[in-house]
């Protein structure tokens, strides 16, 4: 029998458009829902040899993958996933491969910085309530703000958070930064100013969250930090849900203690239909777009079909490890 391969939470149905699948050995089936549920995800998933999963949208802990005997190979795309318990699959025997994958040809700009600008724009000039009212019959009802000139605060300061810098600086913005490890040479290289995490969240006009989700940042801004902004300040986050108390931020939206937040990710995904985030005031909300563009998408299932393609010969692949 073929080995069967399992391509997860294909939300859009694009994933067979995006690789060459029938190039593999195997038998693929396209999943283009997805299952929260943990007994039912291990049924399932039972009978593949092979699954490929998108980002972090289905966990792979423990006890999935401990029920899932016939797997052989988990590929995800990128080359980190803190939703995989690496650990776990190294002692099952179970290889897990990533690939690369970035928005433009030359993988060197990223799409969740755009999408970030997306945000700010978004919220700080009501545009989907302007849109909606147009449509509705009406007219302009809202006075957006003009962000030259105003301080850009970044919660880190890697590869994407010195992209965002970059156009706020084309924007006039002066931008300041703070994050666990930054220095004020690396701030600086970056065209910013190092600040203290007290001074970032009082100080910025603009506070955008570009930093990893790990033990030290979960949680990492909360009711205490949210505080400190002023009440005309916006808060974008596409990075990750948990990096941010939701309810401490939905609180202080819902009491008008910030003028608003754009938020592209969330603690659970998908966003249920009765999550108290789809009422909440002063929001643009959009469903982990930070990455999802046809650059990306092509580059992650052309690099999957690969992955597989040489697991399935015996040639090496690019393993990630738990350290």
């Amino acid at each position: 029998m073929a080995v069967r391969v399992a391509v997860l939470d294909d939300y859009q149905r694009v994933a067979r458009d995006y690789a060459d699948w029938d190039s593999l050995p195997a038998s693929v089936e396209f999943f283009h829902d997805h299952v929260a549920d943990r007994d039912e995800l291990v049924r399932r998933l039972q009978p593949f040899e092979v699954i490929a999963a998108m980002r972090e949208r289905t966990p792979f802990p423990r006890e999935v993958l401990e029920a899932l005997p016939n797997l052989k190979l988990l590929v995800t795309t990128g080359m980190r996933n803190a939703s995989i318990d690496l650990a776990a699959a190294s002692e099952l025997g179970v290889t897990v491969s990533g690939t690369g994958g970035s928005g433009s040809a030359d993988r060197s700009w990223q799409p969740t910085a755009e999408l970030t600008w997306g945000l700010i724009f978004a919220v700080t000039r009501n545009i989907p309530l302007e849109d909606r009212t147009l449509r509705e019959g009406g007219w302009q009802r809202t006075v957006g703000v003009e962000i030259g000139g105003r301080t850009l605060g970044l919660l880190g300061l890697g590869r994407l958070g010195t992209q965002v810098a970059a156009i706020g600086r084309a924007f006039g913005m002066p931008v300041i930064a703070w994050s666990q490890n930054l220095t004020d040479e690396a701030a600086e290289a970056a065209g910013a100013r190092r600040v203290d995490k007290e001074e970032l969240f009082a100080s910025s006009d603009v506070l955008s969250i570009h930093t990893v989700l790990s033990r030290r940042t979960r949680g990492l801004v909360g009711a205490a930090e949210l505080a400190l902004m002023r009440p005309t300040a916006y808060l974008i986050n596409t990075s990750r849900g948990p990096i941010v108390d939701e309810a401490a931020l939905r609180e202080a939206l819902h009491a008008g203690r910030i003028a608003g937040a754009g938020i592209d990710v969330f603690e659970r995904e998908p966003l249920p239909a009765d999550d108290p985030w789809r009422g909440v005031p002063r929001t643009v909300l959009t469903p982990h777009l930070g990455y999802v563009t046809e650059g990306t998408y092509r580059a992650f299932y052309a690099d999957t079909v690969e992955s597989i393609g040489a697991f399935l010969e015996g040639a090496p692949v690019r393993v990630l490890n738990a350290g």
